[in-house]
Order: C-alpha cells, then sequence, then structure tokens
C-alpha cells in the first residue's frame, strides 16, 4: 500500500536560500565564460542568466511567503 509522503516545508526557507546561492553562482560562473564566448554564446549566457535572475526573484518572494507562515505557525 502506498502512503502519500508527509509535506514537510519546516526547512522551505533553507532550501531556497540555498537554491538562491546556487543560482546566484552559476551567474557569476556564467559572466566569466562570456569572456571567452563567441557573440552567439554571449546572447545564450545573457538571455539564461536573465531567466535565472527571474526566478531568483520568485524564489525570494516564495522564501517571504514560507518564512511568514513560519512565524504565524502555519507550518
Amino acid at each position: 500500500m502506498n502512503r502519500p509522503n508527509h509535506d514537510d516545508r519546516r526547512d522551505n526557507v533553507e532550501k531556497l536560500q540555498e537554491m538562491v546561492q546556487n543560482t546566484i553562482e552559476n551567474i557569476e560562473e556564467a559572466e566569466e565564460t562570456m569572456a571567452f564566448s563567441s557573440p552567439e554564446e554571449r546572447e545564450k549566457i545573457e538571455e539564461k542568466n536573465h531567466r535565472r535572475e527571474e526566478a531568483i526573484e520568485a524564489m525570494r518572494a516564495e522564501i517571504k511567503d514560507e518564512a511568514s507562515a513560519r512565524e504565524n505557525g502555519q507550518l
């Protein structure tokens, strides 16, 4: 019999913060490689970094929501 996994969100803030940090590091590494990239590759890197920055904004908003839920005892 399969039981659904319990939705344990107590450490979501920490997981999201780690994801933000990893994404920032990916952006920085990508920017370093741009110096050695062709114009086409640079454009792709810039587009990907833009999407990464948008993802960071979304993750930070989710961090706020999760932190608020934690403070209000909803977790």
